[in-house]
């Protein structure tokens, strides 16, 4: 499997095999993380386009600050918080806007609605605010270092880790109450 050095490498002697290369790497689990965000695929998949035409026009201006990687969830995550900040303005509330995501959920096939838990536990999910929720799907399935999270959110890791450890009590407690 190709590391980021190579693909960085890729990128500066021919751009647009370095973006292939980048593509290839990152495309899937990005796809996946913006899934979970928004839900809906067609969403995901706008998103994702726009997540990787960005990564292509400011390749350039990567600083290496970061890894490949974490900058390219900071843009993922951003590109999402767009998204839902958009549907918010049409939407009188924070609850509205959960059961729209919620309802988007019961009628996509995202989720096995055969598995009572599953979709319980989706649900607890969205119920999560924002921000817990990002560091939830960071952290939960993408499986990301609160470090690397920090540096996707601009946040500190206590901080990190307190909203994880909300979001995890909130969902537990929803599972177990509905």
């Amino acid at each position: 499997m190709i590391n980021e050095d190579e693909i960085r490498e890729a990128c500066a002697s021919n751009r647009e095999r370095g973006f292939k290369l980048l593509m290839n790497k990152f495309q899937e689990p990005i796809y996946q993380y913006i899934r979970r965000m928004v839900v809906s695929h067609e969403d995901a998949q706008d998103i994702l386009q726009e997540v990787f035409i960005r990564v292509f026009r400011h390749l350039d201006q990567f600083r290496h600050e970061s890894s490949l990687h974490t900058w390219i969830y900071r843009i993922a995550t951003n590109e999402c918080v767009r998204l839902l900040n958009k549907r918010k303005e049409g939407v009188v509330s924070e609850e509205e806007t959960r059961q729209e995501l919620m309802e988007k959920l019961k009628a996509s096939e995202y989720i096995d609605y055969e598995n009572e838990l599953a979709v319980k536990f989706q649900e607890a999910i969205l119920s999560l605010p924002e921000k817990q929720r990002i560091v939830f799907h960071l952290r939960y399935y993408d499986e990301l270092k609160y470090e690397e999270i920090a540096s996707i959110l601009n946040s500190t890791v206590d901080t990190l880790k307190v909203n994880y450890h909300y979001a995890k009590n909130k969902i537990k407690e929803y599972i177990l109450n509905r």
